[in-house]
């Protein structure tokens, strides 16, 4: 996804909270502040992608406070939100066994994102409330036929506390006789979700965890491993989480690769780019 001019404010948001985050250094915060500034100033212009800029100022934010996982305990509280949530999910289930509720659940656990929506933000509501929606774009009955035909899946996972709600998808895509394999961060950025972070919730009982060989936002095709990549184009689908994943996929060229997008549009340039509202759930299919 190409950035909209908003994106260049979400930069400086993130990276403030990051510096709040990791050090009471003002000189260490003003010094890394000017070095984001000339990577936003730089790089941002009409054409860049978003996430390419993102990856750049994060990792610029680690290298320079030697803090290799700022959002260490948001990312605890993600865990901890998700799993206090499975009682009620688990009963909402229980209602209506169907492919289009799971994929509900996966999409509401999308908004379990700091980096996104900032520190703030009432997760316990803002679940409860996207969960009660359906998707305004919904190409879950193509998903499902496509699941029908394939027998290799690369699931591309967002967000720590946001893969509680994917395990339990992909429990229920397991029924339709597939192989799934998680794609996860090879080193923390934001909030992202890393292979050991996967573990300890057991997802590796349900699916076959990989790295993408970095630690990107979402998927930059340069910037991942080779070995991620023979798997990506291998797979014979791909259902991608979140934001960074729709930003980098809409500049890969996927020729006739069946690949959904699992989100709730969380910033306006998102939802803008989709042509839907602000806080819509979308089940899209990228290509025809």
């Amino acid at each position: 996804m190409k950035v909209h001019y908003e994106c260049a404010a979400c930069f400086l948001r993130q990276t403030r909270e990051a510096l709040d985050l990791v050090t009471d250094n003002e000189s260490l915060k003003m010094d890394i502040t000017e070095k984001v500034l000339k990577i936003v100033s730089k790089n941002f212009h009409k054409g860049a992608v978003s996430n390419v800029i993102g990856t750049e100022v994060h990792r610029t934010i680690k290298e320079e406070t030697g803090n290799n996982d700022p959002y260490i305990k948001e990312r605890e509280i993600s865990n901890d939100i998700a799993l206090d949530f499975l009682p009620q999910v688990e009963k909402i289930l229980r209602e209506g066994n169907t492919l289009k509720n799971y994929i509900k659940v996966a999409i509401a656990g999308n908004v379990i994102d700091f980096g996104a929506l900032g520190l703030d933000m009432d997760m316990e509501s803002l679940i409860i409330n996207t969960i009660k929606k359906d998707p305004v774009l919904d190409s879950t009955e193509d998903l499902e036929e496509e699941l029908k035909r394939s027998k290799t899946i690369i699931y591309l996972a967002d967000n720590i506390g946001e893969i509680v709600f994917d395990k339990i998808l992909i429990e229920k895509i397991k029924e339709y006789d597939v192989d799934v394999v998680v794609a996860l961060k090879e080193k923390p950025i934001l909030n992202d979700a890393c292979v050991d972070d996967a573990i300890k919730i057991g997802l590796d009982k349900f699916a076959k965890l990989t790295s993408t060989g970095t630690d990107s936002i979402g998927i930059i095709e340069e910037d991942v491993s080779a070995e991620f990549m023979e798997l990506f184009n291998k797979s014979d689908m791909v259902i991608a989480k979140g934001l960074g994943n729709y930003e980098g996929l809409g500049e890969m060229d996927l020729k006739d690769k069946p690949v959904f997008c699992l989100l709730n549009a969380k910033c306006p340039p998102v939802a803008r780019d989709i042509g839907v509202e602000l806080g819509d759930n979308i089940v899209l299919k990228l290509n025809p």
